[in-house]
């Protein structure tokens, strides 16, 4: 009699690559991103020209 096995599955050759990356998290911390939201809010706090 012969044993007959199911093949397994291959694995996914990007989650190697996926679990090397190291991303930091997705915070508003970036010196370009503050400073635009400080520009806004001074251009917010100003009154209109007539």
């Amino acid at each position: 009699m012969k044993l007959i096995l199911k093949t397994t599955k291959p694995r996914n050759p990007f989650v190697a690559a996926s679990r090397r990356r190291a991303a930091g998290a997705h915070r508003g911390t970036c010196p370009r991103q503050t400073a635009q939201r400080e520009l806004r809010r001074e251009l917010a706090r100003l009154e209109p020209s007539p």
